[in-house]
């Protein structure tokens, strides 16, 4: 199992008010440009610390807000692609249905390929509701461009034999002609975030990698939808074709590591402090979704009150009323004693079938720079080792775990 670091770089001095929104509209004069300097210069510390340490990294973005300080996975990735030695590099991801110019993606995702000597993976996103205003874009029929965008992206790193023009629906280019081309031939590997049958569908006809973030039964069931679209095209995965974000907090204790777990899910708590307006543009969601959202309590504060979520046991709790267990067991937080993170996760991967790249927030929300490096030391020692030797074993069986 290859384990992607991941933080959203949040600025959490600003959590502290009693804003009704931490994203498109908090001024920022809230931000301390000397306390935003030391937030970043931590965070590619913590990842240079992480190469070292045998993990790979993932870096994302975010606009106008005050929980995440990324605004370019291209920044990001191309620092440390030049500092890093070891680790894979995932942007996950660009939101390309939000960018006017996906060639302009291409051509740094090839340049970062480059850099690095063939560590990028490339992860490719729709984008949150929230990232609609401050890119200007437009929420209806998303999903086509965003597809289209795919679709020229990859011929922009498979394209070796001079210029091509796209005449697309939402795109229309001429001379097309990436330089550098990408280090990995044909291309590097592709990242596709998701939960709906139709991304699915789409993600094993391309061989892309699948991914599905914070929800062990929606994991489970988007699993299931690739490898039954994956044997109608004629292949299997292997568990490296999935990946899962969740929050990982070890200590020493069980005491310890849930200490430091609720202490990264501060950033969960936060992240959905977002006006009413900017939550969900009209055209963003379908409408059967619209409908499913109408039934559900309204929000408040920063997260929802009534906001449930489903167990891998059928269990639904509420969020601000959850346990340590109810979390582990939901596949939002997997804290502990290295022996009970480590039973969580394979718990979860088994019930999952099967993750070859777990993603993981071990550094966030309110978790000091010191005390994520001692989660990230802890982890690696005791924990990393048996989660490989875990997926070995899937490997060499040649077949998909079952539940327990």
């Amino acid at each position: 199992m290859r384990i992607y670091q991941f933080t959203e770089l949040g600025y959490h001095p600003a959590w502290e008010g009693e804003d009704d929104t931490l994203r498109i509209s908090i001024p920022n004069s809230r931000f301390d440009p000397e306390l935003g300097a030391k937030i970043l210069n931590d965070c590619f510390d913590f990842w240079m610390a992480c190469d070292e340490l045998g993990f790979d990294i993932m870096v994302n973005e975010h606009h106008s807000t005050a929980t995440c300080l990324s605004i370019s996975p291209s920044m990001s990735l191309s620092i440390l692609a030049r500092q890093t030695r070891n680790a894979r590099l995932l942007a996950l991801g660009s939101a390309i249905a939000n960018r006017p110019d996906p060639v302009r993606v291409a051509e740094e995702m090839a340049w970062i390929d480059v850099l690095s000597r063939g560590r990028l993976d490339c992860g490719l996103v729709r984008g949150a509701p929230t990232e609609v205003v401050p890119t200007m874009s437009n929420p209806v029929r998303q999903i086509d461009r965003f597809w289209e965008a795919h679709d020229l992206i990859v011929k922009c790193f498979e394209s070796h034999d001079g210029p091509f023009n796209w005449e697309g629906e939402y795109y229309n280019y001429r001379q097309v002609n990436i330089w550098p081309r990408p280090y990995q031939q044909s291309r590097p590997p592709i990242w596709i975030t998701g939960t709906t049958r139709a991304n699915a569908d789409r993600i094993a006809k391309e061989k892309h990698v699948g991914v599905a973030f914070f929800g062990a039964p929606k994991a489970k069931q988007f699993v299931d939808w690739i490898y039954e679209s994956a044997a109608s095209y004629g292949w299997t995965p292997d568990p490296y074709k999935f990946g899962y974000l969740g929050i990982v907090a070890v200590g020493e204790t069980d005491e310890e590591g849930r200490r430091r777990g609720q202490q990264i899910l501060e950033y969960l708590r936060t992240a959905t402090i977002v006006a009413e307006e900017w939550r969900n543009p009209p055209g963003y969601q379908p409408i059967e979704t619209n409908v499913g959202m109408l039934s559900k309590p309204p929000a408040s504060g920063a997260f929802f009150s009534g906001f449930m979520m489903k167990t891998r046991s059928g269990k639904m709790v509420s969020f601000k009323d959850a346990t340590a267990d109810d979390l582990a067991d939901a596949g939002i937080v997997f804290s502990g004693s290295p022996d009970t993170v480590y039973r969580q996760i394979t718990e979860f991967d088994d019930y999952v079938g099967g993750i070859g790249n777990l993603c993981v927030m071990m550094h966030g929300g309110n978790l000091p720079q010191d005390e994520a490096l001692k989660n990230v030391e802890l982890f690696a020692r005791e924990v990393h080792p048996r989660l490989k030797e875990h997926t070995a074993a899937k490997l060499q069986s040649g077949r998909r775990f079952e539940a327990a």
